[in-house]
């Protein structure tokens, strides 16, 4: 089999977040559940980011993050996902190419509805997330699609999957009923083609709405599970984390789970490897996963032992959280040298 092109594919919703530190009585005040992602028609996402204080404005999608903090790494990324013909089109389309990213992109004039790379006219503008960060660092997300429920299974290109040594999907797909059928011939075309298989929970409440789904794909077609301490008990119903991390166990060649300050835990077989947190001053946990992600799949698609990959997801995650934004600082790729030299 040829060497592939890309270490890692990311295929995911293109959303532009909108950010900003808020007192805990700003969650009440919009009918916020602290911690959670729920989504949002465009007059309400609107009227959440024109409320913010002081917002911060950067591309965003769990993916997408994944994809940006991998490529700071030198892992070799290309992303898939869509965006309209407007201004936070142009803004993310900016953000993922600046990050090192390859994205297919048409580049369409402002205002033209087009998707990437082209299957069919889309109409919706480009997703935005507002993500609300409390003072003890835990971030709200009230997430608008837009364009990225868009996302087809023509959209997928089967040339491109089998150029990336692994395909890495998140779970927020599961909601557009498109873009699941995306995610699947995703999986499948990756399957055929000798690729492994990644997938992120992404969020509790969307493992809520799609148990089933979910337990049948990790069983069926994962290689590579990422989930936190939240995700794989709701993934399971299960009470405690051990239990469902033997679930997990049983279900998946590879899970890696995320339980905050305990760390993670990595399983593979009959191995249990527990990974300690990285310590590290919170700011904000937006995209603490999605890095965790990017650092294990970094050093696991370049042969390093699973100890080490975990080292390094819990590495890129304590650099996220250190600062406002999903996004890695100048510092992270030189601490991941020092690491994995």
């Amino acid at each position: 089999m040829a060497a592939p092109r890309f270490d890692i594919l990311g295929i995911g919703n293109a959303i532009v977040d909108q950010l900003a530190e808020v007192p805990e009585s700003f969650l009440s005040r919009h009918d916020m559940r602290k911690g959670a992602m729920q989504l949002c028609d465009f007059e309400t996402v609107r009227r959440l980011g024109e409320s913010l204080p002081d917002p911060q404005e950067t591309s965003g999608g769990s993916a997408a993050n994944t994809c940006a903090v991998a490529a700071s790494l030198g892992s070799r990324v290309a992303f898939l996902g869509k965006v309209a013909g407007d201004r936070l089109g142009a803004r993310f389309r900016e953000d993922i190419t600046n990050a090192g990213v390859h994205f297919p992109d048409d580049s369409p004039a402002a205002g033209e509805p087009v998707s990437h790379p082209i299957s069919h006219p889309i109409s919706h503008p480009t997703g935005r997330c507002v993500v609300a960060v409390t003072p003890d660092g835990h971030r709200t997300l009230n997430t608008f699609l837009g364009a990225a429920t868009g996302l087809a299974p023509e959209d997928i290109d089967p040339e491109l999957i089998a150029d990336s040594g692994v395909v890495y999907l998140e779970g927020y797909l599961f909601d557009p009923p498109a873009a699941q059928a995306a995610f699947h011939r995703a999986a499948q075309l990756a399957r055929e083609a000798g690729r492994k298989v990644a997938l992120s929970l992404s969020d509790p409440f969307c493992v809520d709405r799609h148990r089933a789904g979910f337990r049948a794909f990790a069983a069926g077609q994962v290689d590579l599970l990422f989930a936190n301490e939240a995700e794989i008990c709701s993934l399971y119903e299960e009470e405690s984390f051990e239990a469902a991390a033997e679930r997990a166990r049983r279900d998946v060649a590879i899970a890696a789970l995320t339980r905050s300050e305990a760390g993670s835990v990595v399983l593979a077989g009959e191995r249990t490897i527990p990974i300690p947190a990285w310590p590290t001053r919170v700011v904000d946990t937006t995209g603490a996963g999605d890095a965790y992600a990017a650092g294990f799949l970094h050093a696991h698609m370049a042969g390093h032992d699973l100890e080490l990959c975990g080292k390094l997801g819990s590495l890129a995650a304590s650099e996220v959280i250190a600062h406002l934004g999903a996004r890695p600082g100048a510092g992270l790729s030189a601490r991941a040298a020092f690491l994995l030299r």
